[in-house]
């Protein structure tokens, strides 16, 4: 197995690289939660706009990124992770201040495509820099952390968004990004060591990267546009199909060419493959609750959404607290050891509500204590989960895998939201609670998946770098 090369400076702190890499990767979850909120001042801003068109406000960013995340990972790889990472951070930047600027519906859509195309980019390239300045027995802490700041900057998205809109207007939650960005790129220029790939060679096939991005972009548009189209529609059918047999070319194609986009050797090494799929499962889990949690307290208990997301920031508080205490406990026993109990906490919240939630509002007595009990699922399994996937990973393919991490993990992002809106449609008041309980119990069974597929995660042995 040859080994990933640093260039520049060899003694950087590891906790420098965790910050610099971490203050982008807070920019960029922070923005996907953030549009929820936005969305109806964005609407009402361009009343003249057709709602269809509305709709890629949020659909063209998911599409572009899901789209170009693996590319972007094996070019970060190859070409250099400190260099992509730079370049990624001025590109969201630039198309975060272009949002802000926007004067019409369609500068705003492309804006967000450029965002997107920055956020994909930047994702597996601050991951792969963070892999390759830790010690293989310190990448549970390490990767804990870095999940922590992506996972409550997601959480926290819904309140400051919210005090945004209120306070200023929409265009502010997109500048916001600026100073963030601008602080994560000087950083990072002045402190991170490049890596890339010992004996780097010829891009990665082109051919392939237009398959896989055609391919998943079909399978993610149709899954979004089951909101207007159902999911039992022809157009659904014929999306989804194209989609899925162009990843199935891609994956064939893998197989033949001399510079594939993915090594599916990758897949071949267990927890590399049960990590991802749990992860698939549980970020399908982890997204329908949290825009359910929002559209619960809004229009059951009628919370305002600054209420509603005040009183959600428990628990993005619990994981900020908790994940890096319990990656570092992972380093020791094992992700296995806390993603089973993670998994069946998880399902245990949301159990709770289906046996408890009434339409009168009791935060104390119901809501707090679900939100620890599924805050500490989310703290028990989503660090470990990327943890379980990365770890025994080549380092020539930090970028790459930890692409496919977080592709997988925003296909099941998606999956959850059109869940949610499949389930929920128009639900409002008291008569809604029962449309509510179907999607607990989608996020039950979640839960329990992920506890029995992490009973085939072994603990890894730590390899020289």
């Amino acid at each position: 197995m040859t080994t990933t090369l640093l260039t520049g400076p060899k003694q950087r702190s590891s906790g420098i690289v965790l910050f610099s890499t971490g203050l982008a990767v807070f920019a960029v979850f922070l923005d996907t939660t953030i549009g929820f909120v936005t969305f109806p001042a964005i609407s009402a801003t361009f009343r003249s706009a057709r709602p269809s068109t509305l709709s890629w406000v949020l659909n063209a960013y998911t599409l572009v990124f899901a789209a170009l995340l693996f590319p972007a990972g094996r070019l970060a790889d190859r070409v250099g992770r400190k260099q992509m990472f730079l370049i990624a951070v001025a590109v969201f930047t630039s198309g975060s201040m272009l949002c802000g600027l926007a004067p019409n519906v369609g500068m705003l859509i492309a804006a967000e495509m450029l965002e997107a195309v920055g956020a994909a980019i930047l994702v597996p390239a601050s991951l792969a820099l963070v892999l390759q300045s830790f010690p293989r027995e310190r990448i549970p802490a390490a990767v804990a952390v870095w999940g922590a700041i992506g996972a409550v900057a997601s959480a926290f998205g819904p309140t400051l968004g919210a005090l945004v809109v209120s306070d200023l207007s929409w265009r502010w939650a997109f500048y916001l990004n600026l100073p963030v960005g601008l602080v994560s790129f000087f950083v990072g220029r002045a402190v991170l060591p490049e890596g890339r790939e010992a004996n780097p060679g010829r891009l990665p096939d082109p051919f392939g990267v237009a398959l896989l991005a055609a391919g998943v972009a079909s399978v993610t548009y149709a899954i979004v546009e089951t909101s207007t189209t159902g999911w039992l529609s022809a157009r659904f059918a014929i999306t989804a199909v194209t989609g899925l047999a162009l990843v199935g070319w891609f994956a064939q194609r893998c197989r033949t060419v001399a510079v594939p986009v993915i090594d599916l050797g990758l897949f071949k090494a267990n927890n590399f493959r049960w990590a991802n799929a749990g992860m698939t499962v549980y970020a399908t889990g982890f997204s329908a609750m949290f825009l359910g949690n929002i559209l619960f307290l809004t229009r059951v208990w009628h919370y305002s959404i600054l209420r509603a997301g005040l009183a959600m920031s428990v628990g993005p508080t619990i994981v900020a607290i908790t994940a890096p205490r319990l990656g570092k406990l992972a380093g020791r026993i094992g992700q296995r050891a806390l993603l089973i109990p993670g998994g069946l906490l998880t399902a245990a919240g949301a159990a709770h509500l289906i046996v408890r939630a009434t339409a009168s509002p009791n935060y104390p007595g119901l809501y707090l204590p679900t939100m620890i009990a599924t805050a500490l699922g989310v703290a028990l399994c989503l660090p470990q989960l990327s943890s379980a996937a990365v770890q025994s990973l080549p380092a020539d393919q930090f970028g790459a895998g930890s692409a496919v991490g977080q592709a997988v993990r925003n296909f099941g992002a998606t999956l959850g939201v059109a869940i949610v809106i499949a389930l929920i449609a128009g639900a409002s008041g008291p008569s809604a609670l029962g449309s509510f309980r179907h999607l607990w119990w989608v996020l039950v069974a979640c839960g329990v998946t992920v506890s029995i597929i992490a009973t085939r995660v072994v603990r890894s042995t730590t390899t020289a770098r």
